[in-house]
């Protein structure tokens, strides 16, 4: 699996908005079969700041997913919500191994 933590940063009066519009993206997103896990959380001390929580099942299944009519949808919409560009972090699955993931 590869797991990609996304940090975005979004201006404070485009907050409900960039949430309706990531439900959207994470919703469908999670019907991708290269996708195995598809979390959108928001800090709890900084209502603007949230992160998504991407696991992909290969190596192939983020570029995919850049091409999806949701995600390039998202991205026209949500980039000029946020304060300053979306920062992803690629990590390493450890624990649960793999088939932990569904």
């Amino acid at each position: 699996m590869l797991v990609t933590l996304v940090h975005i940063h979004v201006k404070p009066e485009m907050v409900d908005a960039f949430i309706e519009a990531t439900k959207d993206n994470a919703k469908n997103s999670r019907l991708e079969p290269g996708i195995a896990r598809f979390d959108f959380i928001q800090q709890a001390d900084d209502p603007t700041r949230f992160v998504l929580i991407e696991v992909f099942r290969d190596e192939d299944a983020p570029a995919k997913h850049r091409e999806t009519e949701h995600y390039l949808r998202w991205k026209d919409i949500a980039t000029d919500m946020m304060a300053e560009p979306r920062v992803g972090v690629k990590h390493v699955n450890i624990s649960p191994d793999d088939s932990g993931w569904g």
